[in-house]
């Protein structure tokens, strides 16, 4: 149980559907309540996709590699730890949102579902991270994997209400209000970031 509230944790800071909401906001500012209900539907679903197909071959690709478990565990660490540093700064960087191009070019779509909205918004590095990490065993102990998998698909379907309810939450506690909870985030994802890489070097020592 306290496994399942970790990674619902980990899951929600690093997606962070409040901090989502400006940017969803901004992007589909001037579109109709049904545009912006549509792009918030596609967005997530797809987001859950790709989460759920790197999930389940994840392992396998870093098998492929010859990539180890703590190798990963100590890179994950390190970028969510640099994620972290970003969201308390309310600094948008690559690893949490678009470029000034890439925002350039989504603002000049019509369909802004997949691209930034499932990625890099939802599912960018972080998310892949911690997906990885999170349901690395769906092969050894399937139980624990479906039930870490319905963690994923509650923090998603969170992401999805706040997606919604985004010019109701902006107009509540606005861009500076986002920022403070991004921030306060941020302190329990740099606190999960710097465990991972313990735990990563630990296992890494322990098996030479």
């Amino acid at each position: 149980m306290l496994r399942l509230v970790n990674e619902f944790i980990a899951l929600f800071v690093v997606i962070d559907p409040i901090g989502l909401t400006p940017m969803f906001a901004a992007l589909t500012a001037g579109g109709t309540e049904e545009y912006k209900r549509t792009m918030a539907i596609k967005g997530v679903l797809i987001a859950a996709v790709i989460l759920l197909l790197f999930a389940l071959l994840g392992d396998a690709v870093l098998h492929l590699l010859g990539i180890g478990l703590s190798a990963f565990r100590v890179a994950g660490g390190i970028l969510l730890l640099l994620l972290a540093i970003d969201m308390l700064f309310a600094r948008h960087s690559g690893l949490r949102s678009t470029t000034f191009r890439e925002t350039r070019e989504a603002e000049q779509r019509d369909d802004i579902s997949v691209f930034p909205i499932a990625i890099p918004l939802i599912a960018g590095p972080g998310a892949f991270t911690t997906v990885l990490l999170a349901l690395r065993s769906v092969h050894e102990r399937p139980l624990e994997s479906f039930a870490a998998m319905g963690v994923l698909l509650l923090v998603l379907g969170i992401t999805l209400g706040a997606l919604l309810m985004s010019a109701h939450i902006m107009r509540l506690i606005g861009e500076t209000g986002a920022n403070v909870v991004s921030r306060v985030l941020g302190v329990l994802l740099s606190a999960l970031a710097v465990q991972f890489i313990m735990d990563g070097l630990r296992h890494g020592l322990l098996s030479r």
